[in-house]
């Protein structure tokens, strides 16, 4: 029974996402939405992580299996995107780089702010 009450928490929250996507019309995805309520609900103590730790550690060890559908869909319409893929090579490429770089300097600015004792070039 723990277990259909924690799926509970976790599709209503999904649901609810998906509800006010769609009564609003936001340009936001439901899954989206359904994620930051369930966000707000953990960090307001409406919901305590253990009301959704079991199913929702079963649900990221099989992430992989979630995103076979988005996946074939992509090899099913690859006509579409074929001429296109130097492009997309391009964007995840620079997205990669640059990811890399602004993590890079919040780390940097991070040990600076608070440990204080970072200087460039200090491999220790």
């Amino acid at each position: 029974m723990k277990i259909y009450r924690q799926l509970f928490f976790i599709l209503f929250f999904s649901f609810l996402g998906e509800s006010v996507s769609t009564v609003l019309k936001l340009p936001i995805p439901g899954s989206i939405l359904g994620m930051i309520f369930l966000f707000i609900a953990l960090e307001t103590n409406l919901l305590k992580v253990e009301d959704i730790k079991e199913v929702g550690e079963f649900l990221l060890g099989n992430m992989t299996i979630l995103f076979l559908p988005a996946g074939v869909g992509i090899m099913a319409q690859f006509h579409v995107i074929a001429g296109k893929w130097w492009q997309i090579a391009f964007i995840i490429i620079f997205a990669l780089v640059l990811n890399i770089v602004i993590v890079g300097k919040i780390v940097e600015f991070v040990k600076v702010k608070l440990e204080g004792d970072y200087e460039e070039g200090d491999n220790a």
